[in-house]
């Protein structure tokens, strides 16, 4: 049984922000490089590989898409396409999250349990997504052993949200993600020890009924920033260094 959050992440101190590291550059970004990355064997080290255990369930290995919609000519380049998990789930209920859940008998690896979760969760045909690779497990607080698989989505893609799942659906450019100054370290003493996460609150721009632009805040954290920071460590690796 999981232990529920005592206080919202949102008012935890930010500990640390690395405005001294740089952002990986626009080139990098687009679907030939991330391509190439993959196929390169630069060494590279995770920064985040587990969260302190605050579940007594048994671990449960499970696998999350991250898809990277290919908007090359829109202003903000590819974005990551993000759920926000539906209010009444048992586990993250509420937060930002890839697409993705637990491995099936019948998949027959974690790319097929990424692509099965995300057609489940937001009607994302596995037809537009080209897989390019796959990152690190990351071992959640809560004893799920992630697998992070990285798709490439077509823009053209018509998406329809469970509502039994997500309750919104929404992109953030790839560069605002893989820039670390929007990288933020939270600590809190919690349960008799220190925790601590990134966050990568991010101001979406959305037309509101009566026609006007409102903000709203996507507050990325916890083990989706987690993910994202890794695969910043990844497409910073300089090969030349």
């Amino acid at each position: 049984m999981s232990t529920p959050l005592t206080f919202d992440p949102r008012q935890v101190p930010i500990a640390r922000i690395d405005h001294d590291l740089p952002a990986v550059p626009w080139a990098q970004l687009q679907p030939e490089a991330l391509k190439a990355r993959f196929a390169q064997l630069h060494a590279w080290v995770p920064e985040v590989q587990r969260e302190p255990q605050f579940s007594k369930r048994s671990p449960t290995h499970a696998a999350v898409l991250i898809p990277i919609v290919m908007r090359g000519t829109h202003a903000s380049g590819p974005t990551v396409l993000l759920t926000q998990r539906a209010a009444h789930l048992s586990t993250h209920s509420g937060q930002i999250a890839f697409p993705g859940g637990k491995v099936d008998p019948e998949d027959i690896d974690r790319r097929s349990t990424a692509l099965r979760e995300a057609q489940e969760e937001v009607g994302l045909d596995p037809r537009h997504v080209q897989i390019i690779g796959e990152m690190p497990v990351y071992i959640t607080g809560t004893s799920f052993l992630v697998t992070p698989v990285i798709g490439l989505v077509s823009p053209e893609v018509v998406l329809t949200p469970n509502a039994d799942e997500v309750a919104d659906v929404f992109e953030v450019p790839l560069a605002f993600l893989m820039n670390p100054t929007h990288h933020r370290l939270h600590a809190v003493d919690w349960q008799g020890g220190q925790r601590q996460w990134f966050s990568m609150p991010y101001q979406e721009s959305r037309v509101t009924p009566d026609g006007q632009v409102a903000l709203v805040e996507r507050f990325i954290w916890g083990a989706t920033a987690a993910m994202l920071r890794n695969f910043y460590r990844f497409l910073a690796v300089n090969p030349e260094g």
